[in-house]
This record gives structure tokens, sequence and C-alpha cells, in this order.
């Protein structure tokens, strides 16, 4: 799996199924969010692996009672340490800089999940108090996203998204392209996606006719 199609077929997941996630594959997974980019290298987050049964239950709790959760074998907690953020880059640091860095961390690790075969999803509706006493989190750390990652048997759908002129301006604010998607050339680089599957597609079905006579 390439990027580009890491990138666009990676979906949230809320079912799972009841199956054990490789502990190698947990690693790879932690090894993503631990090489991500932090603003000034700082790198000022922290990673809770849970993968107890009983936690994962008291931790949805305090995720305002999303008991699916539970169902997913291993629950990654991503924290940040503000103080560190605030001694280098002042409250910027401490209120922006450091919840960024765990969103970059986040979305390595999800992406590193999709691309083993794994599903995962993001959650940042939490009790913060109620899950840094559940996990032992000390005052000068808060936690900031919760990732459930397990196997699962479901695709969703992509949900719909705006399309580039809706969301790009060009210079400056307020300035929209016509169509953005053809202005960066994007239009050109699907058809050529196209042209080259259509290709694999023709070649597996011509093997199999040769193969038939």
């Amino acid at each position: 799996m390439d990027v580009r199609e890491c990138i666009y077929t990676r979906r949230s997941v809320r079912k799972f199924l009841d199956q054990h996630v490789e502990w190698d594959k947990v690693g790879e997974i932690l090894e993503a969010g631990r090489v991500a980019p932090s603003a000034g290298n700082l790198q000022n987050w922290k990673f809770i692996v849970v993968l107890e049964k009983d936690t994962r239950k008291k931790i949805a709790d305090v995720c305002l009672q999303q008991y699916w959760m539970t169902d997913a074998p291993v629950h990654i907690i991503i924290c940040s340490e503000p103080i560190k953020g605030k001694r280098f880059y002042g409250v910027r640091g401490e209120r922006l800089y450091s919840v960024q860095n765990c969103a970059a961390a986040a979305e390595n690790m999800l992406l590193m999940a999709h691309s083993l075969g794994l599903g995962g999803c993001w959650i940042g509706a939490f009790d913060e108090d109620g899950l840094s006493s559940t996990l032992g989190i000390i005052e000068e750390v808060r936690p900031q996203i919760v990732l459930t990652i397990g196997y699962t048997n479901v695709k969703p759908l992509m949900p719909t998204r705006y399309k580039l002129e809706n969301v790009v301006f060009l210079e400056k604010y307020g300035n929209r392209m016509k169509d953005a998607a053809a202005t960066m050339g994007l239009h050109y680089a699907k058809i050529q996606r196209g042209i080259g599957k259509t290709k694999d597609i023709l070649d597996k079905v011509n093997k199999k006719v040769f193969r038939r006579e």
C-alpha cells in the first residue's frame, strides 16, 4: 500500500473483531507516532498502551460512555507535556503546539495501523480528569487523544468531503479558484491512475484467458 492509497482509504472504524493484535504491529504503530513532526522537535508527548479489558471499559466510560470502544483490543492514549512547550515557546507552545504535536503523532499512528491491515478511531471526547485518574496521569501531563486499534471486517465508505475549490484560497484568504483540481492537475493525475488500474485489470484477464487456452 503506497502513501496515497493509505491516506485515501483510511477510515474511522468503530467495530472490531475479537482478535489479538500482534505486539510487533503495536510497536510499529508506536514507532510511527514517535517519529512524527513536532514544534522545535520538542517531542513533548507520551503514549500509554492499554490492553486490559477492565481498563478499556473504564476508558470507554469516561469517554462519554462510548462503550463500543471496549471491543478494540488496543487503546493508545496520547498525552502532552504542556510545561515543556511553555518553557520553549510560552503560552503558544503550551496551548497550541503541544496539542498540534499530539495530533501529528495520532495521524501517523492511524495511517500506520491502516497500512498494517488494522482499523482505528480517533476519540477526543472524554472527561479529562476521569481519564487521568483512571490511568494515573500526573498533573503536569494532559491526555489529548485516545486511539482505538484492532482488526475489523467493516469497510466504511468515504464520507462526503468538500471540493478543493471550497477549501483552497490562492494568495490570500477568500480568493477562490474556480476549479482548484483542474488548476493543480489533479484531474490528469486521476485519469492516469485510472488508466493504470484498467491496464492491470486487462493484464489479469488476458493471463486467465491464455491459461484456459
